[in-house]
């Protein structure tokens, strides 16, 4: 097997004490970089006053990590900048919100020269190379430019934007011109995909091959469809153990009865939770007969806190849970509990299980592993309802879930009204179906499909699409 390196913006390494607490993406890259010997670069997450290249390198669960600082006016610039304030909030279709600086830029181009210098020694000739997401799109030409011939695959986490709002990013050309580096680029979904397709027919005059192939000015990259899934039977096993048990139990104390409704999102305008709470809102102005019968649970952990816009999703929130409460709350009754704090995944496994519908609304997201978690942790006998978004990449694979607008308070409020009275037959039928999906199509399905693109010569390559 050949060696793999994978860089990321934040780097998040293997637990020896808490192994069942880790992320999915951490569980399928952890195995195939033991297996390969492999290196996972990127960002600590700390500060330097002076960026040096100084590489920190770790072992962990016999997985090697190699960490580099950043300067202070590198984190503002390329992280809260121009990876936060200008591509996310572009790439997540709210142009209105994206900040076009040039110093953002300038901070971007600098940060992911800094970690191509420092990553270029690292790169043995056989090397796998494997960038992840937005915020080091050009990392893959730096390497170029230094001489690198390995191959190089790129996976897109979020969505990739139509062509009539990339074109109003500033230097959009050259920014989608530095993707041609890699030899293969990932998307979740075929609507992202193609949306990558019209840009670069349209704007570049790329030539489309079989396959997705795409060719211009003598460089061809492989565009994939290749959804990420969670280890879906580790975390049913997860919702099965003691901590997940002991918190099921504990929330059911607490629900007295009453149906819970559970949102897991971190604080953040895609997640659609203004939009979540007034149709939640408007279920209970419309059906007074589920008053005491049901609450609403809301996690949201905050991020990003020193960004403007993120402070103001906690004001409208706090607005919105306090008006909704004070609406229709009795002395025994809160129907919606809004929480900003995150808890582990054991517990949180043991949260969607209590739950007796899954609410996942954003208003646009690369995939949203909230929905497949949520699946995989139900009770087979006694499962819960997802209601999706239809604007979240999940929605591709998870037909069977409750789907919405989640712009529509109805919508919203007729698809809890619908999982809330659904009997158990038809919830049988739709979690098994999910469940199926989620166990077939899961983390390592994709870390196949992705590795098998990039390198052909050592595997069998699997069809590149989602079910």
């Amino acid at each position: 097997m050949k060696r793999l390196i994978v860089v990321s913006n934040r780097v998040q390494p293997p637990s020896e004490d808490e192994p069942g607490n880790q992320g999915g993406l951490t569980v399928a890259l952890s195995t195939v970089l033991r297996e390969s010997d492999g290196i996972w670069f990127g960002w600590s997450g700390g500060e330097t006053e002076s960026f040096t290249g100084h590489i920190n390198f770790q072992k962990s669960a016999g997985v090697t990590t190699a960490t580099v600082d950043l300067e202070p006016q590198d984190i503002h610039e390329y992280y809260d900048g121009f990876a936060n304030r200008t591509l996310w909030p572009l790439f997540h279709y709210r142009v209105s919100l994206a900040e076009f600086e040039r110093g953002f830029v300038d901070g971007y181009e600098r940060v992911n020269t800094r970690f191509a210098d420092t990553l270029l020694p690292l790169i043995a000739k056989d090397d796998l190379v494997w960038v992840h997401d937005y915020h080091l799109i050009p990392l893959g030409q730096r390497l170029r430019e230094r001489g690198v011939a390995n191959r190089i695959g790129f996976f897109l986490h979020i969505p990739w934007p139509p062509m009539r709002l990339m074109v109003s990013l500033p230097n959009h050309q050259e920014l989608v011109e530095s993707l041609f580096a890699y030899d293969v680029v990932g998307f979740h979904t075929h609507d992202w995909l193609e949306s990558f397709i019209d840009y670069v027919r349209a704007q570049m005059d790329a030539t489309i091959g079989e396959d997705n192939t795409v060719t211009w000015n003598g460089r061809t990259l492989r565009a994939v469809v290749c959804p990420i899934g969670i280890d879906a039977q580790e975390f049913a096993d997860t919702a099965n153990g003691p901590v997940a048990e002991a918190m099921r139990q504990r929330m059911e104390e607490s629900a007295g009865g009453r149906a819970m409704i559970v949102g897991v999102d971190r604080l953040d305008y895609s997640k659609g939770l203004q939009e979540r709470f007034i149709g939640y809102e408007r279920l209970l102005s419309q059906r007074e007969d589920l008053h005491e019968k049901v609450f609403l649970l809301q996690i949201a952990p905050p991020s990003r806190e020193s960004v403007q816009t993120y402070q103001e999703i906690r004001a409208s929130l706090d607005s919105l849970s306090g008006r909704i409460n004070g609406e229709f709350s009795s002395v025994e009754w809160v129907p919606l509990r809004y929480v900003n704090k995150g808890y582990p995944r054991d517990v949180l496994a043991g949260v969607y299980r209590a739950a007796k519908v899954g609410l996942v609304t954003p208003l646009r997201d690369g995939m949203n592993l909230v929905a497949k978690e949520f699946v995989a942790a139900q009770d087979p006998a006694d499962p819960g309802v997802l209601v999706l978004s239809n604007f979240a990449g999940a929605a591709a694979q998870m037909g069977q879930a409750v789907l919405v607008n989640p712009y529509s308070p109805e919508e919203i409020a007729d698809a809890l009204g619908q999982a809330l009275t659904m009997p158990l037959a038809e919830r049988q039928e739709r979690w098994r179906a999910l469940m199926d999906t989620v166990l077939e199509q899961d983390v390592m399905w994709w870390l196949g499909q992705f590795m098998a693109a990039l390198d052909p010569d050592e595997a069998p390559e699997p069809a590149l699409s989602a079910a």
